[in-house]
């Protein structure tokens, strides 16, 4: 569960009139791969939980045995697991430019410091080129990163 965190930052419980987060409200655990227990920090606030839970659009079913709440997740379909992988290529995407954006942005902070006679044109040549191969490295990072994500959502 831990690669969405932003679900459970999401979901929100009326705790005693008042609007908590889950994560705010209870302790998790992950003993199986899919399997999410959740353990209530006030026994008293399990119902509020699991409602929450049931309201949301997590398409999860709560079941609670009185004392944690246990959240099964249903193994993915071939739909999800594309849907899934075409999200990692967004995210691969916007993590490479953000990378050119840096690159940028040093460049141009380079180019001003030559302009103002701070560094020589040596320098200025010698420091984009290590400007570009770092840009290429982390580049490549994020192609390794997508390489393994693609990888694992298609394996069945």
């Amino acid at each position: 569960m831990s690669s969405h965190p932003k679900l459970l930052d999401r979901l929100t419980v009326d705790y005693y009139g008042t609007q908590v987060s889950l994560r705010d409200l209870a302790s998790f655990s992950v003993p199986e791969p899919r399997l999410l227990v959740v353990q209530p920090h006030d026994r008293g606030a399990m119902g509020a939980m699991e409602k929450a839970i049931l309201s949301s659009d997590l398409g999860l079913t709560p079941s609670n045995d009185g004392n944690v709440i246990r959240l099964s997740f249903p193994p993915l379909t071939e739909e999800r697991r594309k849907e899934l992988i075409k999200l990692a290529h967004d995210r691969a995407e916007e993590g490479r430019v953000s990378v050119r954006n840096v690159r940028r942005h040093a460049k141009e902070t380079l180019e001003r410091l030559e302009r103002d006679h701070a560094i020589s044109k040596d320098d200025l040549h010698r420091s984009e080129k290590e400007l570009q191969r770092l840009t290429d490295q982390f580049i490549g990072e994020v192609e390794e990163l997508l390489g393994h994500k693609e990888k694992e959502l298609r394996e069945v």
